[in-house]
């Protein structure tokens, strides 16, 4: 059919679509003698209608931009689809008298939580041995705990956070998000009947706990800036209102947190920041006890305390950095905790490395758990705890995995039992579940019993990817660590796909781990490379120190060294890589688009913290405070204030060609406000000297971790996949690549 002039016009008009355009209302922000005008801080109305307009008019604009991408995010998505077997259950694991697992079934957005009742034998091992539970088949004397699918029935969004059961197992409590903003209702079920009780608390955070004796339960409760402050305990079957507050943190720039020591005879109340910390403990056993203090914040020592019974005698073992930058773990006569700090005898029972950084540590009846990280990778350590802090200590065992890059974690165990559960994973290996059997004399290096390894369906075969560690130079000379993922298929002539993917903050470290969806943009012979930056964990805590603060540009230019390692190391063509982070790494994608925009052919930042100055000088703004820690507090330090504003994306937006950008947030989201990329996305179209369109994706009614469900979420990694591989001209599978 010959097309019309009016025809063509109009096909012309919706291939190019305006982007929105935000009005400016210049508002002025002043700090140690700076004025910063701010066009669009007016988009940080949440309830104005017009505000609301706009990120419509954004999401219209995004929709009509990335229409053509649509085949190709279904494509993934049926991909993703056809590798997840959707009828699963996890491994049972046993607490008290029952085994708890969850259930997933075909079609259904969200899991459904079971149980069924646990043996005692007087076989240890064996009455530890999860039960035969077979993916859609029920068996006898199953109960279903919560049905996620029903609860969720109707809502715009869901999410526990948290649940927990009595220790005699007839009470059921669970935290319910229906808006994505991180403030729960918690809930009571009698087991036995079926019934909720008529205690309903509103506008709880994360964790619920039951005391021992099941009469009270404990939970978070956040301030006006979503800080978690004060740890309370209702009783059950009395009113709300007359809940007791068990602490309450004051401190702006503190977190608190709760949970019962290993044993249940204490709760155990972490307060603290990323530099230090204060654990305080409550005892269960004498209702007269008060809360008492390990170490005062005031020492600023950074630890984690665990109190326990070692040979019939009260002990609390340490994680600390007292003296040791990367933790040890000590063990500590409470009576030693009224002395002054100087003057206490504490018992070293791991030692300090500069090669090995500590992370915690936990016990059992039998052992003392610890976790490491030893070149870049997560281990787990037992040591008994019989001679525990003695000449006559035993050396600790370590479970052996025979893959050079992969994660391994204590995944939950119960005190009593004579095995931990872990889980294992690399980057090509599903994820495990191994019970390990803790060493005895008769058995002293233990024993690995794989329970299961998840499924991946669609012909997949680890065999056809391959990860390498390859090693990046920054200019200073520092060696950044590099995890390059790739199809065996692809071949090493500078014409391949890459992307890279970087973090480097809080000192979370980007750990080996199986990613179905990352399957689709390896199959279309994208080279996927990990940068673990400074900023994270993976090499000790210097190299967390060494990317924050008044350090802090560190991590944007180990990302960048990154991206020209793989620009010249033959696995990419250079004008053929993409950029992806989230939340801090969101920050760090706006920070590189400012610092080297013709170094990417596209950015994707998730939830993006990209006015991060602006927030955190404000500390009304959720969370602002706690951030002062990682980044300095401009409000009182002009020094920290002059270097954030020299890297904030916001503020450094210039004018340049800057490559394809999605901004991908939630209007719920409590941790990185939707007016941060609201704001980035009007200021890069503003200045941009190029033609390539810069997109917002806003979920109405997500939160920080996206829309709930995992078929929605499935179809967001498919939109941010499909976005990546079209702009880098990725769309077809290698020959051979794929379901099969």
């Amino acid at each position: 059919m010959t097309q019309t002039p009016l025809q063509h016009s109009a096909d012309s008009a919706a291939a190019s679509p305006a982007p929105p355009v935000a009005k400016k209302v210049p508002t002025e922000r002043t700090h140690h003698g700076d004025t910063f005008v701010d066009n669009y801080e007016w988009l940080r109305e949440k309830e104005s209608d017009e505000v609301v307009a706009h990120l419509k008019a954004e999401n219209a604009y995004q929709e009509a931009v990335t229409a053509h991408q649509e085949p190709l995010r279904d494509a993934i998505f049926q991909e993703i689809k056809g590798r997840t077997q959707e009828t699963d259950l996890s491994v049972p694991n046993r607490k008290d008298a029952w085994w708890y697992f969850s259930r997933s079934v075909e079609g259904k957005e969200y899991g459904i939580q079971c149980r069924v009742r646990a043996q005692d034998t007087g076989n240890r091992v064996a009455d530890w041995t999860p039960p035969a539970v077979e993916a859609g088949v029920e068996i006898p004397g199953e109960e279903v705990l919560l049905d996620c699918n029903v609860e969720a029935e109707g809502k715009p969004f869901f999410s526990v956070g948290g649940s927990a059961v009595t220790v005699d197992g007839h009470l059921y409590a669970y935290a319910v998000d229906n808006s994505g903003d991180e403030r729960f209702t918690l809930r009571i079920k009698d087991l036995r009947t079926g019934e909720l009780l008529p205690d309903v608390i509103e506008n709880v955070f994360y964790g619920v706990s039951f005391s021992p004796d099941g009469t009270r339960i404990f939970y978070t409760v956040v301030d006006d800036s979503w800080r978690p402050y004060q740890v309370k305990a209702h009783v059950l079957g009395t009113p709300v209102t007359d809940d007791e507050v068990v602490y309450q943190e004051d401190d702006v720039a503190m977190w608190l947190g709760f949970e019962l020591s290993s044993d249940r005879r204490h709760l155990v109340l972490g307060i603290g920041c990323s530099e230090y910390s204060e654990t305080r403990l409550l005892r269960f056993d004498d209702p007269e006890a008060a809360l008492t203090t390990v170490i005062s914040r005031d020492e600023r020592v950074l630890y984690e305390a665990e109190p326990f019974l070692l040979d019939g005698g009260e002990r609390v073992v340490i994680t600390h950095n007292r003296n040791a930058v990367n933790s040890m773990v000590s063990l500590v006569d409470p009576a030693e905790f009224a002395k002054p700090l100087a003057e206490q005898r504490w018992t070293t029972v791991v030692e300090h490395s500069d090669e090995v950084r500590v992370n915690g540590a936990g016990v059992t009846s039998t052992h003392l758990v610890v976790s490491i990280r030893k070149d870049t990778i997560e281990r787990v350590q037992v040591i008994p705890l019989a001679g525990l802090g003695t000449p006559g200590q035993e050396a600790p065992v370590e479970p052996a995995f025979d893959e050079e890059l992969y994660t391994a974690g204590v995944g939950g165990s119960d005190y009593e039992a004579p095995v931990i559960r872990l889980g294992y994973t690399s980057y090509f290996t599903p994820s495990r579940v191994y019970d390990f059997v803790l060493p005895t004399p008769e058995r002293p290096a233990g024993e690995l019993l794989l329970r299961k390894e998840s499924p991946v369906l669609g012909g997949y075969d680890g065999s056809d990817y391959v990860a390498t560690r390859e090693w990046a130079e920054a200019a200073d000379g520092t060696r950044i660590p590099l995890s390059v993922l790739r199809h065996t298929s692809v071949a090493r002539d500078s014409t391949a796909a890459g992307l890279v993917y970087g973090y480097g903050s809080y000192e979370l470290s980007m750990d080996p781990g199986f990613a179905i969806a990352r399957l689709s943009l390896l199959d279309r012979g994208v080279v996927f490379v990990i940068a673990h930056i400074r900023g994270g964990g993976e090499l000790g805590r210097h190299w967390y120190e060494n990317g924050k603060k008044l350090t802090k540009k560190n991590t944007f230019t180990d990302f960048i060294a990154a991206t020209d390692w793989l620009a010249t190391s033959g696995w990419a063509a250079p004008d053929r890589i993409a950029a992806l982070g989230g939340s801090a790494g969101g920050l760090l994608m706006g920070a590189v688009a400012n610092l080297a925009p013709e170094k990417y052919a596209a950015v994707v930042a998730e939830v993006p913290f990209v006015d991060a100055l602006n927030t955190i000088l404000d500390p009304e703004l959720p969370l602002s405070a706690l951030e002062w820690e990682e980044w300095g507090n401009p409000i009182t330090d002009p020094e920290v204030y002059q270097y954030m504003k020299s890297y904030t994306p916001y503020e450094n937006v210039r004018a340049a060609a800057y490559p394809k950008i999605a901004a991908v947030t939630s209007f719920n989201d409590t941790r990185v406000l939707y007016v941060e990329p609201a704001k980035w996305v009007q200021e890069l179209r503003s200045k941009t000297t190029g033609t390539e369109p810069i997109v917002m994706k806003i979920e109405m009614d997500g939160g920080h971790g996206g829309a709930s469900g995992r078929y929605v979420q499935w179809r967001e990694r498919a939109w941010d996949y499909a976005f990546i591989a079209d702009s880098l001209g990725a769309k077809e599978l290698l020959p051979g690549a794929g379901l099969k």
